[in-house]
């Protein structure tokens, strides 16, 4: 935990946003700048690190090692004790994969077998730091279900002309979808750790590889139709207006349309966040109020980095350590929605290794990049970006629009006003729609677990193979606490050990404090804790089943709930998808700090 980790310095967030559907027309911030805080922790270790170099141009093989690169070789070569001790002594960012190593992807599925994918991208002779371009202005994103002809026009002719380029040009398209195959689908191994697979999901680096991968692709769109101000469109799947796929990408004579969709997902069928596989039969106004519940408890009760963002990966750690809360939902509940299922790995936007083929994609992720922006506005002192260097070294490898290898790190991101962008306002209406409970407790300071038939509660079995509904009692080490203790420490419950094939599509959900025998609880209900989802992706030593863990922040719920003041919870799992394809070493709670 963030805990550990030395002196930080992290950001204390502007109290509201404007929720108007008008776009911004001036260049004044649209979130303010945020002041200082500072967490010192009981460990006084330093990670510091420079190389001296100054020159902007590398060799096109990224192997170069600054001060705690040599160390984590060091410590894996000659196993010091002290660096078991306290890992962070010797802890590094996640470096830019070298392309000269670069391999085949591997897909696979039980049904339709495996196949290699070649998504390597085009080798050069350079590589050049990023330094962001001066802009004139600011460009603004619009919602896609928004836009006028005009802006349509000068879309579709970029993305036409990107498709027309020559099959080995970085800026073509499937080059640039070849993008999302490489980091995701287990093309890199990790720079100095040959047995460690790169990978930008499951972690803290999901937000800002997106991130820059779409800057990259506006970028070589607006060089191609010599408009340095276009901005590509979102999909704001998170409010009413923008649930049924943006009908600018539904048009087969298009660029924008990819004929690989799910076809009882067209427009203008309204989409689920809570998607697992199938579709529900619910009315449109409990499906709003489903997505809308679902979206705050994502997006507002997710109140420190590593529970919105994910867990810390670093050099030479195994890939997936744990989602953040919109990477898990609806990040993939939306790539599933949308995906093919008459394809054989549910392609495109259905498999990681063929999602950017679908024009949607990048409108997809500009509204999950949409979210960070927004999270970080929101009310809390703790919603504030990591700042450890571990997270602000760690560098990608993309192409610009002058076909130049860029390495951009994480630090390059952190705001998009530096890269020229922000998001045209639409209203959100799901920051007032918070889930309730189903019923009223009865008394407080009992165990829910004496509520509930001791029959169909375990305790301590573990792990646990999710073939049907399980329902586990968790003992809480903190009860009763202060509204300060409860500010100064998010009460989460943790899935450990998360085992599970890559390849495999997965959603189980989670309640707490379900009432034995009633109907199935839904993400408006405050015992609706939450949801792990995979989506099919596979890395090339193959056989290595993901492991990772779930964490679910219940502060908010337990307060709802009014179980506060008891000894331990009742936690309900209940597969969705891909039943008895999972498994789950352990659950407990934990307190997080950070």
């Amino acid at each position: 935990m963030a805990a550990m980790a030395s002196t930080v310095t992290f950001s204390l967030p502007s109290p509201a946003i404007q929720t108007s559907f008008l776009p911004r027309t001036h260049r004044h911030p649209r979130f303010n700048k945020k002041r200082p805080f500072n967490f010192v922790s009981n460990k006084t270790v330093s990670c510091r690190a420079s190389n001296g170099n100054e020159n902007n141009e590398h060799s096109s093989s990224p192997n170069r090692f600054d001060r705690r690169d040599v160390l984590l070789g060091l410590g894996s070569v000659y196993g010091a004790t002290n660096l078991v001790i306290d890992p962070f002594a010797v802890a590094a960012p996640i470096a830019a994969p070298d392309l000269d190593l670069c391999q085949k992807a591997t897909v696979t599925s039980k049904t339709a077998g495996t196949i290699k994918v070649a998504c390597c991208p085009p080798k050069s002779a350079k590589i050049i730091d990023f330094k962001p371009p001066e802009f004139s202005k600011i460009r603004y994103r619009p919602a896609a279900q928004l836009v006028g002809p005009e802006y349509l026009d000068k879309f579709t002719k970029a993305v036409e002309l990107m498709k027309a380029l020559p099959e080995d040009d970085p800026r073509s398209f499937m080059q640039q979808a070849n993008v999302h195959c490489a980091y995701c689908d287990g093309a890199y191994d990790q720079v100095g750790f040959p047995d460690q697979e790169l990978q930008v999901h499951f972690s803290w680096l999901f937000f800002p590889f997106h991130r820059l991968y779409l800057y990259f692709w506006e970028r070589i769109l607006g060089k191609l139709i010599d408009d340095p101000d276009f901005a590509i469109p979102y999909w704001n799947w998170d409010t009413p207006a923008g649930y049924a796929l943006p009908a600018i990408y539904n048009d087969p004579k298009s660029p924008l349309y990819d004929e690989k969709r799910n076809v009882n997902h067209l427009p203008p069928v309204l989409i689920d966040l809570d998607y697992a596989g199938v579709d529900e039969e619910i009315s449109k106004r409990d499906l709003i109020k489903s997505n809308l519940s679902l979206m705050y408890k994502q997006m507002v009760t997710y109140k420190t980095p590593s529970l919105f963002m994910g867990a810390a990966y670093r050099a030479g750690d195994p890939p997936a350590p744990g989602m953040g809360s919109i990477e898990n939902v609806p990040h993939t509940p939306v790539h599933r929605w949308v995906g093919d299922t008459r394809q054989p790995f549910n392609e495109d936007m259905g498999n990681l290794y063929s999602a950017a083929r679908d024009p949607v994609f990048f409108a997809h992720h500009a509204n999950v990049d949409r979210m960070w922006t927004i999270w970080n506005s929101l009310p809390g002192k703790k919603r504030r970006d990591f700042t450890t260097t571990d997270w602000l070294d760690a560098s990608f490898l993309f192409y610009d629009e002058n076909a130049n290898l860029v390495r951009a790190k994480v630090r390059d991101c952190l705001d998009t006003r530096p890269l020229g962008y922000e998001y045209q306002k639409v209203d959100l209406p799901w920051l007032n729609t918070k889930p309730a409970p189903r019923r009223p407790r009865q008394g407080k300071g009992q165990a829910k677990a004496a509520e509930t038939s001791k029959t169909t509660v375990i305790s301590n079995t573990f792990p646990i193979v999710l073939e049907k509904p399980v329902r586990i009692e968790v003992p809480r080490p903190k009860k009763s606490r202060t509204k300060l203790e409860k500010e100064d420490e998010e009460e989460v419950l943790v899935l450990q050990n998360i085992k599970l094939d890559r390849n495999v599509a997965v959603k189980f959900d989670v309640y707490i404090n379900e009432e034995d025998g009633e109907t199935p609880t839904e993400p408006a209900d405050s015992e609706f804790a939450g949801s792990f989802t995979n989506l099919p992706h596979t890395q090339h030593s193959g056989g290595k089943k993901l492991d990772t863990k779930l964490t679910l922040p219940i502060s908010d719920l337990l307060e709802d709930l009014d179980a506060e003041g008891d000894d331990s919870i009742v936690v309900t799992l209940v597969p969705k998808l891909g039943k008895g394809q999972v498994s789950i070493g352990n659950i407990k709670i934990e307190y997080v700090r950070d």
